[in-house]
Order: C-alpha cells, then sequence, then structure tokens
C-alpha cells in the first residue's frame, strides 16, 4: 500500500507530508525487524520513539509518522496525534475490517470484563460468530489469543479484527478502557453499542483527577462514536451523560427507576437469583452462576446490550444462565478444601469493597482479604483499600501485587496507614506466594479466602521483569505441600 494512501486515510491528523513509497508493514517498536515498514514515532512520558527512528529505518523502516519532521532522508508524515493517526492508519491498511462488525464496547471502572463476557454470550446464543478484545485477553469464537492490553495499540487493534473477519467474525465485544480514549486509540473507530457501567476512583496516575477521568469516559458516548447506548442509571455520574447524551439510550438499574431493572435478588455463593424486569415484557427470573450483586449490574449491562441489538429476552436470559465463570472475576477455585478460595481481580477501593461486601453476605465463616497496590500507579488509594479492608475482612493479609519500580515495602506502608485506624486484625507478608500459604494454612471450614488484585494475570512485575505467577497454579502447589 502507498504512503500516501495511508497519509490520506489519517485525514485531519495530517499536518503536512513529504516523500512516496510502498508500505508493507506497520510498527511502533524501533527494534523490530520490518519489511517496507512504517514506523510510527510517539512521544511518551519516559521515552521519546523520535530518538529511535534512525533504528527503525536500519531495521527496515521506510517511512515514518512524526510530529515534527526529523533530518532523515525517508518520506514521513507530520501530524497532530501519533496515535490517532496510527489508528486512522492502521485501519486503512489492514482493510477497515471494523465497518464489516458490529462492534460493542464496554467502558467504566468496574464491570468491564464481565459485562463484555456475557454480552459475547448473548451474541452466540442468538446465533452470531462473536469476538472478544478485553483484559483477559482476545477470542474468536472459543479461540484465546493473548493480549497485552485491555484495549490493544491501533495496529494489534486492526490487524486482530481482519483476524476476526477473516474468520468469519460478525459482531465484537469489547472492552473500551479510558486509557485507550485519552490517546487516541480508537480514532475513526465506531460502535454500534456503547455501555456504561460505573466510575470509582481508579488511574489518577494518569488523569490527575476523578473529574478529568470521568470526562474522558463521558466523551465515549458522543454520536461520532457510538450509535446506541445502554447506561447504568444507579451510578452517581450517569445523570451527567444522560442530560448530554445525543443518541438512542436505555438505562439499567437497582435502585432506581430504569427501563431494565433486578428485584427479589437472593445471592448465594452458588449465584444469583432474581426477577429481571423489561419495559416491554413480562418479568423475567434468572439464575446467574456468577456471585455478587455486582453481578446483576453485569448481567443488566449486557441484556441493555443484547436488546439494542435485536435479542430476543428469552434468548438473553438463557445465554446468562450458562455462564460459569469469567476468568479471575469473583472466580471460586476448586480447592476441594472445607474453606472456599475466590481469585478476584479487584485492585480498585470500589472493586476491594465490592467483593467483600458481595462474599460477607453468604460466608460461613471468616472472610480473609489479601491484597496489594501496584506500584508506579495511583498512590491516593493505598491507604483507602487498607481503610476497607479493615473495615469489611474479618483478617487481613497485605503483601504485594505488582510492585514494578518501587519498595515494596513502601507501597505496604501506605496501605497499612489506612488499615490501622480501623482495628481489624492484619499481617504484613510481601512476598505473595508466602503470603498465600499463610492464608491457606489459617483457613478453618467454612471461611472463605479472597485473593485480590491479579484475578486472570499469570506474572507478577517486579523491577521491570515480569516473573511467572499464576494463582491458580499457586494455589494448587502450595495445597499440595500442604497436604490438603
Amino acid at each position: 500500500m502507498l504512503f500516501s494512501a495511508l497519509v490520506q486515510a489519517a485525514g485531519d491528523q495530517v499536518i503536512a507530508f513529504r516523500g512516496d513509497c510502498e508500505i508493507a508493514s506497520l510498527s511502533m517498536d524501533s527494534r523490530q525487524k520490518q519489511d517496507r515498514g512504517l514506523f510510527f514515532c510517539i512521544p511518551g512520558a519516559r521515552f521519546d520513539a523520535h530518538d529511535f527512528a534512525p533504528q527503525a529505518i536500519q531495521n527496515g523502516a521506510a517511512a515514518l509518522v512524526v510530529t515534527h519532521f526529523l533530518p532523515i532522508d525517508a518520506p514521513q508524515a507530520q501530524v497532530k496525534n501519533v496515535r490517532a493517526a496510527m489508528s486512522l492508519m492502521a485501519a486503512a491498511f489492514f482493510g477497515h475490517p471494523d465497518r464489516d462488525m458490529k462492534l460493542l464496547g464496554v467502558t467504566g471502572t468496574k464491570g468491564k470484563t464481565t459485562t463484555s463476557y456475557l454480552i459475547k454470550a448473548i451474541m452466540e446464543e442468538a446465533g452470531n460468530k462473536v469476538g472478544l478484545i478485553g483484559t483477559t485477553g482476545n477470542m474468536i469464537g472459543s479461540e484465546y489469543i493473548k493480549s497485552e492490553f485491555t484495549t490493544p495499540e491501533p495496529i494489534d487493534f486492526f490487524r486482530t479484527l481482519r483476524n476476526m473477519r477473516d474468520a468469519g467474525v460478525t459482531v465484537v465485544s469489547m472492552e473500551v478502557s479510558a486509557h485507550a480514549i485519552a490517546m487516541g486509540r480508537l480514532a475513526g473507530v465506531h460502535f454500534e453499542a456503547g455501555c456504561y457501567t460505573n466510575l470509582s476512583q481508579d488511574h489518577l496516575d494518569l488523569f490527575g483527577t476523578m473529574e478529568k477521568y470521568f470526562e474522558c469516559k463521558k466523551s465515549f458516548f458522543r454520536p461520532e462514536w457510538i450509535s446506541n447506548a445502554a447506561i447504568n442509571v444507579d451510578d452517581d455520574t450517569s445523570a451527567s451523560i444522560l442530560a448530554d447524551i445525543k443518541v438512542p439510550h436505555s438505562t439499567y438499574g437497582i435502585c432506581n427507576n430504569a427501563d431494565i431493572f433486578a428485584r427479589d435478588i437472593e445471592i448465594s455463593e452458588n449465584g444469583v437469583n432474581f426477577i429481571m424486569k423489561l419495559s416491554d415484557v413480562n418479568e423475567m427470573p434468572v439464575h446467574l452462576q456468577l456471585t455478587g450483586m455486582f453481578n446483576v449490574y453485569n448481567a443488566l449491562a449486557a441484556t441493555a446490550v443484547g436488546l439494542i441489538m435485536g435479542v430476543a429476552p428469552q434468548v438473553i436470559t438463557a445465554a446468562l444462565e450458562k455462564v460459569k465463570s469469567v476468568p479471575g472475576r469473583a472466580e471460586m477455585l476448586d480447592t476441594r478444601t472445607p474453606y472456599k478460595v475466590i481469585l478476584d481481580y479487584s485492585h480498585s477501593p470500589d472493586a476491594l469493597e465490592n467483593i467483600l461486601i458481595a462474599v460477607k453476605e453468604f460466608a460461613r465463616g471468616r472472610v480473609i482479604s489479601l491484597f496489594g497496590c501496584g506500584g508506579d500507579r495511583d498512590h491516593l488509594k493505598r491507604p483507602i483499600m487498607g481503610e476497607i479492608s479493615g473495615r469489611l475482612a474479618d483478617y487481613s493479609i497485605l503483601t504485594s501485587d505488582n510492585p514494578r519500580t518501587e519498595d515494596p515495602m513502601e507501597i505496604l506502608s501506605a496501605i497499612e496507614a489506612g488499615i490501622k485506624p480501623t482495628g481489624g486484625p492484619y499481617t504484613v507478608i510481601e512476598n505473595r506466594r508466602e503470603a498465600i500459604r499463610f492464608a491457606l494454612q489459617m483457613a478453618q471450614e467454612g471461611d472463605i479466602i479472597i485473593l485480590a488484585g491479579k484475578g486472570h494475570e499469570t506474572y507478577q512485575e517486579i523491577m521491570g521483569i515480569k516473573r511467572p505467577f499464576d494463582e491458580k497454579v499457586v494455589v494448587r502447589e502450595l495445597l499440595e505441600e500442604l497436604g490438603r
């Protein structure tokens, strides 16, 4: 494909360009070997890829996308936002696969992963071949494909969509992260439906304030992004979205008046029973195999999207009831012990509070909370999460999450500052494997251990190195060592 054709696809992102050549590959990694490649010089917080353009040329790049022209003898396009231009160019390079499928996007602080899985189940029950893009990885039907980001960078995103289209996928259920919206990763992409789950504290390391974080999420609900919307009316921030929304929309909730709502909710360790009421049909009983009040909201969100897509209510409920689990989301591990172990991705204050409240509703014994906080991320949430666990859990075990480049003990000290005033019993064990061992040893019949923060992740990131750490494997190994 000609460089000039890709420049044309980037539209008003382009300020100026010079030169032309044939392009056979796209890259944002200067170390990657390319064949007639187009290299995107992304300026970042730590590194500016413009500095690595000569290396990219040596490795086969034939042209560059830049924010300012470089003194390099190669065709270049100067653009306003490199990531936004990359999205538009990647779409054209891979043949605009997004135009041949219905994209269904879920955004919000919590619930994105589970809701996207439930939407996938609903659309499959309705007879579609469905792709999934999100935090736990990507899926084409039942085939799993590893992914690094909740919402992939544009090159990977459009390559994935192209593979999905070639495999016969007609509907894609995907998570839309605030990072992706803010950075322009999805420029030019249009969604048939967008779903808003909720807003709570997270990602303040990027956005600085909750107001900026919310405005980023809210910006997704504009006509240029979506054709229809499903909004959680119980979230306090939803009123602002609903006041300004310019696309057809429906609401869901439990506490406030909504088009789709649930009542008579019964929660147990085996799932949730509730009655779902739709605005234009009779009440429908639902039995979810997923537990917790938050999963009632996730089911309502997925239902709202399913109805937007024209799926019959009976098909929707049948699909919801078939979903047994979502990786790392309130996932009950098969430990065959007199106590339970639940794996959950809760790594924000609201998410930790939700899983603790949910489990306390059916726990016969103590609730043991094991968690930490990620390094190089929002520092403000650390004492807040400590306070939540100290107040709600019967016992807390503070340990490492992904410390990244930070000193793990400094992170744990910040969590301790929040837990101490609660008077809740706790211990600090920095080594996460040993912390899990301690939890398994102290647990008694009827207790429930919540391993919070890692969820589906199969690694622990320490000083820039991702070391293998799959908590499902770790629990199984430790139980064998303990003879249980």
